[in-house]
């Protein structure tokens, strides 16, 4: 019996006596490009399918003008050691570095100026000291919220994250059984946790939340040092992505709806585009989950209804195109305002005269259906609250791009609704930031869900596993306590292929 619950397969027979098996990848996001990358990898012929035009999920760009536009900012930490594999193994750790050490200026707009920022950063310490000069400065915070905070995270470190019961609870009502005054729910802990999670603390599982604080920032002194793209997704996603799926054979086809996946009496499975029939020993459906359930055939699950119950979470970004610089700073988070963090995207759009900037709003239930000039009214006002040089500077675009449903929402609860990568269906596998990853809606679930999809089908194909995919247990032993630490803050554990240290929130890096 496999952890999901589901019986592990015996590996398939090959009645044909072909020496080749083939498996057909339904969707194109990270978790389907993670999947197929693997599988072609340990010789397996793989069919990608998708029916956007491009490659990479949600986590895409486009043309405005001049402007390459990422459709939302997404970022990773450190401790996403899945994504930074798949990074390496689409040729593009370069295009997307890491903060040398992590660093999140954070502007509250309610003091005077001259005295609005505060900084969250860390120090060459081991855990948890590594936060205790930050913490102990934090400037948003009382004296006593601050000695509340720590312990605070103390109590969070203690939890055990195998304990279903923090699913059941929100973590909202632990934090304000711990200490936590709203003051300290808004200008920390949602301050992390909106962008990562998609939801407020009241609104979020404790287990998912812990997950991410004790992941991020109390495990290892670097895991959450923050890394993102300093070029358009679609370089990465599309391109590079595109690129590497070439070089192992995948067949890659796009613009490509499948309408319906059966098996036959021989186990064989038929995979339904429109002109063709794919034929495949396995399939793996990387696609959002009340997709995932239309395609299901029947009896692969026990509850597949439970698809249908994991909501979902908008995000808005809004996107002010500036005639001049008006942010000295790659990016920063505010308080005090309904702007959430704030990124310069010039460089990497294209822009070549004036600034670029990309406001990234989590949660965004009350603003997703907002028209434009509603939204326009409201921010640009901020943003000159924010930063004193956008008052004289002229506005040359203004326009917002919308994910009404960028990620599952991480309620109480949700965990039991996560399906893991096999089905009762022999065969067939789910892969998505939505399954049962243990970690939220994020690029690292994704990535991690795609490895896992494609371990189960090779494990069952008789497949060997290859040597250089990315493997969840070396990696646990680079992220959580035991490295030592140099004097210089290095780690001396080891990601698969990377330093833990030395390249260089999620805002959910990925969404699907």
């Amino acid at each position: 019996m496999s952890d999901d619950g589901t019986r592990a397969e015996e590996p398939l027979a090959d009645p044909a006596g072909r020496s080749a098996r083939d498996a057909v990848v339904v969707g194109g996001g990270l978790a389907g490009i993670t999947a197929a990358l693997a599988l072609a990898d340990a010789g397996v012929r793989v069919t990608l399918i998708e029916g956007r035009p491009r490659l990479g999920g949600l986590a895409f760009s486009f043309q405005r003008g001049e402007l390459t536009v990422d459709n939302g900012q997404h970022v990773y930490l450190r401790c996403c050691t899945a994504y930074r594999w798949f990074l390496d193994r689409i040729e593009g750790t370069a295009l997307a570095p890491l903060q040398d050490r992590l660093d999140v200026p954070v502007l509250d707009v309610d003091k005077p100026e001259g005295r609005r920022l505060g900084r969250l950063r860390r120090d060459a310490l081991p855990v948890p000291l590594h936060l205790g000069r930050s913490l102990a400065t934090y400037p948003h915070l009382s004296l006593a919220e601050r000695a509340k905070v720590g312990r605070a995270a103390l109590a969070l470190k203690g939890l055990d994250l195998a304990d279903p019961d923090l699913d059941t609870q929100d973590f909202g009502s632990w934090l304000t059984a711990h200490g936590q005054s709203a003051r300290a729910v808004e200008a920390l802990w949602d301050l992390v946790g909106v962008a990562t999670l998609n939801a407020v603390a009241g609104d979020a599982s404790l287990g998912l939340a812990a997950m991410v604080f004790k992941t991020g920032l109390l495990s290892d002194p670097g895991a959450a040092d923050i890394g993102w793209a300093h070029v358009p997704l679609g370089e990465l996603h599309d391109r590079l992505a595109r690129k590497a799926l070439d070089s192992a054979g995948v067949r890659t086809g796009v613009r490509t709806r499948v309408t319906s996946i059966l098996t036959d009496e021989n186990g064989r499975w038929s995979v339904q585009v429109p002109g063709e029939t794919l034929t495949a020993d396995a399939v793996v459906l990387a696609v959002p989950q009340r997709e995932a359930h239309d395609l299901l055939p029947q009896g692969a699950l026990d509850a597949p209804e439970n698809l249908l119950q994991i909501g979902t979470a908008p995000i808005l970004n809004v996107h002010v195109v500036y005639d001049r610089k008006v942010l000295q700073r790659p990016f920063f988070a505010a308080l005090g305002t309904p702007v959430q963090w704030v990124f310069d995207r010039t460089e990497a759009s294209g822009l070549r005269e004036g600034q670029y900037l990309a406001l990234s709003q989590s949660a965004a239930q009350d603003e997703i259906d907002e028209p434009v000039a509603v939204l326009r009214e409201r921010y640009l006002p901020e943003l000159e609250r924010l930063l004193p040089g956008t008052r004289g500077a002229e506005v040359k675009d203004f326009f917002v791009t919308r994910e009404r449903t960028a990620t599952f929402a991480p309620t109480p609860g949700v965990g039991r609704l996560r399906p893991g990568a096999r089905t009762k269906a022999p065969g067939l596998y789910l892969a998505g930031a939505w399954t049962a990853t243990g970690w939220p809606a994020t690029m690292e679930s994704a990535v991690r869900s795609g490895v896992s999809a494609a371990e189960a089908a090779l494990a069952a194909l008789g497949r060997p596993r290859p040597n250089h995919l990315f493997d969840f247990e070396e990696a646990a032993s680079c992220i959580f306590p035991g490295d030592a630490v140099s004097p210089g803050g290095s780690a001396t554990g080891r990601a698969p292929g990377r330093k833990l240290e030395g390249t260089g929130a999620s805002l959910r890096g990925g969404r699907q």
